[in-house]
């Protein structure tokens, strides 16, 4: 299992998880989500629920990620498996994305 924190302009909105087989998690952290005056971090994951599953990485996740020639030095800069989204995700949305979200890896 691997976590990561979702950043939303410097305030902890929630915790998106992989779980051991694969599938991903993603929960609003509860003062998020029992704050009316926080947004939902994207309209594919509306604060209508507080927890998401899905077989695979969440399409708002998912379309932060390099692609192509990027997609390929970075993973060979950083010896990550192209195949394994929710790493390049850690490596990639720490620091530098566009838009308000970071996504920052929990040990």
């Amino acid at each position: 299992m691997r976590q990561a924190e979702v950043i939303y302009k410097k305030e902890l909105a929630g915790i998106l998880t992989q779980l051991d087989d694969g599938s991903f998690i993603f929960r609003y952290h509860d003062l998020w989500y029992n704050n009316s005056g926080k947004p939902a971090i994207s309209l594919t994951l509306p604060k209508r629920r507080q927890e998401y599953t899905s077989e695979f990485l969440f399409p708002f996740f998912y379309n932060m990620l390099p692609e192509g020639s990027n997609k390929q030095v970075v993973c060979f800069e950083l010896r990550i498996d192209p195949k394994d989204e929710f790493g390049l995700l850690l490596a990639t949305a720490r620091f530098d994305t566009i838009g308000a979200i970071q996504i920052k890896k929990i040990d």
